[in-house]
């Protein structure tokens, strides 16, 4: 059975982590990577979420499982403190921080018994995390699906593990099966950290047509952009890129952000129809280079014991067909 230091840190069975998507990782998805062994957590953003709302999802895990499971931030969104004090409170097994500085916060949050992980997008950011104290590090690459940097995954996570010593290192970007996460822990990583998968489970909180963009879109179908973080005014660091899968609207307004900033509330709007509609020409539908290996929705227990098994399969078989064993 694979195990790695997460294992022991998380106190789970697999080394696998659902991304703290906001809008996706609610209550019903954590408790459902939690109960199947590995470490759910909630996705919460300073904009969308409510204290009351990660209070009613926390205790949504709990009616559903006695495993541990955390809650992730989006931590350069504005108006967390009220929710970062609920995750205190509540006692979660840990939290993560994503896309700002986690020092502030990391003190408080040891004192509580609670593990802190930290999400990464350059290896500056690394350090940075690992001065303050962090419990773990995901590394992320730019394969990953929504919000991300522009290193990939493979030299982001080994330069990840030169720079923080100790602390274990979770790999993210571009995971969808267990060859993926095979591939990672051979480099050294302790886990991994999967997003676009787990959207497309019955229990990611997104409208079927969503997950069936996912399941019909190919490895070749995203793309890197900056067009919808800057006309509905998202507080994502200026460094940090959106990995969508293409579309009309993308295809026309892509190299022209200043004049699409110049006409942001017209085309905010034009976007927000079209999310009602259903429309995947215009709306934007977050998705890692992985998904071109989602062929289903399934539910997310059943996928996390498929990729733990093919992992094993594959550390089982592969090295031993490298070397003439």
């Amino acid at each position: 059975m694979l195990h790695t230091r997460i294992c022991d840190l998380l106190e789970i069975e697999h080394p696998i982590i659902n991304a703290p998507m906001a809008g996706v990782a609610s209550g019903a998805l954590a408790a459902a990577i939690s109960e199947a062994g590995g470490f759910g957590l909630i996705g919460c953003s300073g904009r969308s979420t409510s204290p009351e709302w990660l209070r009613d999802q926390i205790r949504i895990v709990r009616e559903r499982t006695n495993r541990p499971f955390g809650v992730g931030f989006i931590t350069s969104t504005s108006g967390l403190e009220q929710q970062i004090q609920v995750a205190l409170e509540e006692r979660v097994s840990a939290v993560s921080h994503s896309f700002a500085d986690p020092t502030p916060y990391v003190e408080a949050a040891h004192a509580a018994g609670i593990k802190v992980l930290a999400q990464v997008q350059k290896v500056s950011h690394a350090r940075k995390v690992a001065l303050a104290g962090v419990d773990a590090v995901a590394a992320q690459g730019t394969e990953a699906g929504g919000h991300t940097g522009y290193h990939s995954s493979l030299p982001m996570v080994l330069a990840v593990m030169e720079v923080v010593g100790d602390i274990p290192v979770i790999a993210a970007g571009g995971i969808a099966d267990g060859r993926g996460l095979a591939a990672m822990l051979m480099l050294g990583a302790e886990g991994a950290w999967i997003g676009t998968r787990f959207v497309a489970s019955h229990e990611a909180s997104r409208q079927d047509w969503e997950k069936e963009r996912l399941v019909q879109a190919g490895t070749d179908d995203t793309i890197l952009v900056k067009i919808y973080d800057l006309v509905r005014g998202s507080e994502f660091p200026a460094d940090i890129g959106h990995r969508v899968i293409r579309n009309t609207f993308v295809e026309e307004w892509y190299g022209r952000e200043d004049e699409a900033l110049a006409r942001a509330e017209e085309l905010r709007a034009k976007i927000e129809a079209a999310t009602r509609a259903k429309d995947a020409s215009i709306a934007s539908v977050n998705a890692g280079g992985g998904v071109g290996l989602i062929t289903s929705v399934e539910p997310a227990g059943v996928i996390l014991r498929r990729i733990v098994a093919e992992a094993e399969d594959v550390l089982r078989n592969r090295p031993r067909s490298l070397l003439g064993e």
